[in-house]
């Protein structure tokens, strides 16, 4: 039986200057000086094992990592994490989809953030052009290149453009790779479809990022810094314009999914922070562990010296250290972070904090 499927053509998609936005980067985002909530006793102690473990594990050439949600760019956070990267104290950073699409619409227009209610009762919700096209033909020419999904992202931004090329050549090398590197001649194969669908011409195709200086993928990408995406098919709005390709989503999440377990690898000693994601970062993680785990018991190898930190909103009165997983009647047995965190060996503590805070904190107290 053959189901019917939504026509993303006759969709009727308007210009992103169109949309009204709730944030303007320039006036919105978090200088470096700004002043964060001071935080409790208990509070200010994890932050100093914080503290301490980034610097050991600096030190020491040990991953150190921040996995965050969407919100830590929404919130305009994109500068105090480029001050960490620039000073060396981060190795990787990594966010879900939605956190790809603000740091690009900062950086392209200068504000993001429409109001899902207004817009979802007009039919209109992430139907913009600009967002839809340009994003999805930044990863469909990163999937061609080879590129991770944050790293096509990054490059798009950095270079302010893509290099596009000709039917002839994508032609080409479909036909010499079929034998050699299937995966490549099928990345050439959607690339050649979307220039033809859309008339796209060959050769660098110029589009301006005014305000790339707040981008935290650009900055990764100029520093050569991992910077990962971690999108799931359908919770984008970018799945909306009918140049997404599936297939060069899948790609590059791959590529960034594998580029996110090696730095897993490298972190016996590291610290691991996962910042106001609830799903994405703890799902990504045990699998990524695993896998790095697996390889390293091989080698007769564990790693076992790993420093978690979680940070929320959630309140959480359970010890996780000393009383382990709580019964499923307490309600911290669903802060499923948290549990599923506790299971990764090493040490995790648990901060309840707004990522301003933490962030503004650990820039600010780090030599």
């Amino acid at each position: 039986m053959k189901y019917p499927e939504l026509d993303r053509d006759k969709l009727k998609i308007r210009p992103l200057s169109d949309r009204l936005n709730k944030v303007q980067i320039e006036t919105d985002h978090v200088p470096l000086y700004a002043q964060p909530q001071p935080f409790t006793a208990q509070s200010t102690v994890i932050m100093d094992t914080l503290l301490t473990r980034m610097q050991k594990a600096r030190k020491a050439d040990k991953a150190r990592m921040i996995t965050f949600g969407a919100h830590a760019i929404k919130n305009g956070l994109a500068t105090v994490l480029i001050n960490l990267m620039e000073r060396g104290w981060i190795s990787h950073l990594a966010t879900n989809g939605a956190g790809i699409i603000h740091d690009w619409e900062f950086s392209y227009q200068g504000e993001s953030s429409e109001n899902v209610q207004k817009y979802l009762h007009e039919g209109q919700f992430g139907i913009w052009q600009e967002t839809g096209y340009y994003l999805n033909l930044a990863i469909i020419v990163g999937a061609y290149e080879g590129l991770g999904y944050g790293e096509a992202v990054g490059a798009f931004i950095h270079n302010e453009g893509l290099e596009i090329p000709s039917e002839e050549n994508l032609k080409s090398i479909t036909r010499s790779a079929l034998d050699s590197d299937p995966d490549k001649a099928a990345a050439a194969m959607d690339l050649l479809e979307t220039v033809q669908k859309f008339k796209l011409k060959p050769g660098f195709m110029s589009v301006s990022h005014p305000y790339k200086k707040y981008s935290a993928q650009a900055a990764a990408y100029r520093m050569n810094i991992a910077f990962t995406g971690h999108p799931m098919i359908g919770h984008d709005i970018i799945y909306n314009h009918p140049i997404n390709k599936g297939a060069a989503i899948g790609r590059c999440a791959q590529t960034d999914y594998l580029r996110f377990a090696s730095s897993v690898s490298e972190l016996d000693g590291g610290v691991y922070m996962s910042v106001g994601s609830a799903v994405m970062s703890p799902m990504v993680f045990e699998k990524s562990l695993s896998m790095a785990q697996n390889l390293k018991l091989q080698e007769n190898k564990r790693i076992d010296n790993h420093y978690m930190l979680v940070v929320d909103l959630a309140e959480s009165q359970w010890d996780w250290a000393t009383d382990g997983e709580p019964p499923m009647d307490n309600p911290a047995y669903y802060l499923r972070y948290c549990k599923t965190f506790s299971r990764m060996g090493g040490k995790m503590d648990y901060l309840r904090a707004d990522n301003r805070d933490l962030l503004l904190h650990l820039a600010q107290q780090l030599p």
